[in-house]
């Protein structure tokens, strides 16, 4: 038993490392070769000795196709999208995990099954109410595209938070005078605070990193970093220096923000009082 239970964490720590190197390697060396010279980066044969340089860096943000507005579009709508996803998911989320209705779980998967449809069946039907509404080409058109799939997820996520708020909790606040409002906002959602956190930049994660919707709906006045990034590829070549570099941009916010929702999830408020009851 000893020897098996021995062989067991040997077989997991070496499919944990090769999953591991899978995932870092790649990033690791983009970010490296964003600091290569084209020369370094081009060669037949990998450099692994290199002199740094920051030209990739300082070429996204001079010359006539800077970076400086995909950036600023990227943020604004992946930052209103999870922001209203949020908010909205908040006071959507609350109802199923309050309501003793029938078949509120069943509402639940409902709900969530809709963020899993292909993008392809409702980019059409979003299209024409966006063309009618003058949001093509808009930061907000964007914003209220990748609604439609933060929206679902943030209502299924923050219910599932909810639900593991004692009510007593609730009561206890309304027997000293709380409306259902008050005790939603002065109880519920700051006990659920690492559920806000967490939703807020998975949601801000997903829609930072949509390449699809940004491709439908934006324009010359609208587009994002992944528009940008596509752009640098081309008949003439692939600029691989300004793509490390843009990838990069990409990438690490979403990484250090990923380690955010790592830190409340095992931190989370909500447990410590589900624990109490």
């Amino acid at each position: 038993m000893e020897r098996t239970g021995t062989g067991t964490r040997v077989v997991i720590t070496v499919a944990l490392t090769l999953a591991l190197l899978w995932t870092l390697v790649p990033l690791v060396w983009m970010v490296l070769s964003s600091f290569k010279p084209s020369e370094a980066i081009n060669s037949a044969e990998p450099r692994w000795l290199f002199t740094p340089t920051l030209r990739h860096y300082t070429g996204l943000f001079t010359g006539g196709d800077e970076l400086t507005p995909y950036l600023w579009h990227s943020v604004a709508a992946a930052g209103a999208s999870a922001v209203l996803s949020v908010a909205l998911g908040a006071l959507a989320g609350y109802g199923p995990a309050r309501s003793g209705m029938r078949g509120r779980k069943h509402l639940c998967c409902w709900i969530i099954s809709t963020r899993m449809a292909p993008i392809a069946a409702v980019v059409l039907p979003l299209f024409l109410m966006f063309r009618q509404l003058g949001l093509i080409d808009t930061v907000a058109g964007l914003a209220l595209a990748y609604l439609t799939f933060n929206l679902p997820f943030a209502i299924w996520l923050l219910s599932a938070f909810f639900a593991d708020v004692p009510r007593a909790l609730e009561e206890s606040a309304k027997v000293e005078g709380c409306t259902d409002w008050q005790a939603f906002r002065h109880v519920v959602l700051p006990l659920t605070k690492s559920g806000l956190v967490t939703t807020f930049v998975l949601c801000l994660v997903f829609a930072w990193n949509d390449y699809a919707f940004a491709l439908v709906f934006s324009g010359p006045h609208s587009q994002t970093l992944p528009i940008a990034a596509s752009q640098l590829v081309t008949q003439s070549g692939i600029d691989w220096g300004q793509l490390c570099a843009i990838g990069t941009f990409v990438v690490v916010p979403m990484m250090l923000a990923g380690l955010a929702v790592r830190r409340w999830l095992v931190t989370g408020l909500t447990l410590g009082a589900v624990t109490g009851e």
